[in-house]
């Protein structure tokens, strides 16, 4: 028994990051484990249904917008929180297992996700280990599919907001349309990302030259 950790949605200006952790046997999970970014949304939401019923136990984290944009911290930091209260949902005595490293340094990394955790455990700290471990390509799976969740509410309550990351036209479309009839940034916006100063200043711009 291993456990694998992963997390979604560290990139996105709208909405919530997302941390999973699995504990299993390996050999139990299903075939075609593997880094979510390269598996069909119909096809993950499958797969995240058979892993949970496959591991010991599943964790999920959330991390919020307002968690993401208060002073003081940091998206290095903030992964480390993910990945860890994941964790500590699934963690046990002595358990070994392998987390995918939110930091240039991998073993610095992993050293804070375990001392993160309420339980002596052994953990490493690979880059790419959703591609390399199942364990970790299953947390993969499970926390994109809980991302992809909650794009689709903040779409149920605001529209078509695309993916949520800065380089999709229909996230940035989004915005500034929002923006231009709001007079402010939405709630799901993270507000310290480069995008939505873009945004602001687009709009204060057009606001300028209306006069």
């Amino acid at each position: 028994m291993r456990f694998g950790v992963d997390e979604a949605g560290k990139g996105p200006v709208l909405g919530s990051m997302f941390a999973a952790a699995v504990r299993a046997d390996p050999a139990a999970l299903p075939d075609g484990v593997g880094d979510s970014k390269d598996i069909r949304p119909e096809r993950r939401e499958r797969l995240a249904g058979e892993i949970r019923e496959s591991a010991d136990t599943v964790g999920v984290a959330e991390i919020p917008v307002e968690r993401i944009d208060a002073d003081g911290t940091d998206m290095n930091t903030l992964t480390v929180d993910a990945q860890a209260a994941a964790l500590s949902s699934v963690a046990r005595e002595g358990l070994p297992g392998t987390v995918d490293a939110g930091d240039t340094d991998a073993a610095r990394f992993g050293r804070r996700v375990a001392d993160s955790v309420d339980a002596e455990i052994s953990v490493t700290a690979e880059h790419g280990a959703d591609e390399t471990d199942p364990l970790v390509g299953a947390a993969s799976i499970v926390a994109k599919v809980a991302r992809d969740a909650h794009v689709t509410e903040l779409a149920e309550e605001y529209g078509d907001v695309g993916s949520g990351y800065p380089s999709d036209p229909t996230t940035r479309a989004f915005l500034a349309d929002y923006v231009d009839r709001h007079g402010e940034l939405p709630a799901c916006a993270r507000r310290s990302w480069s995008t939505c100063d873009d945004v602001l200043a687009a709009a204060e711009q057009a606001t300028l030259g209306d006069f």
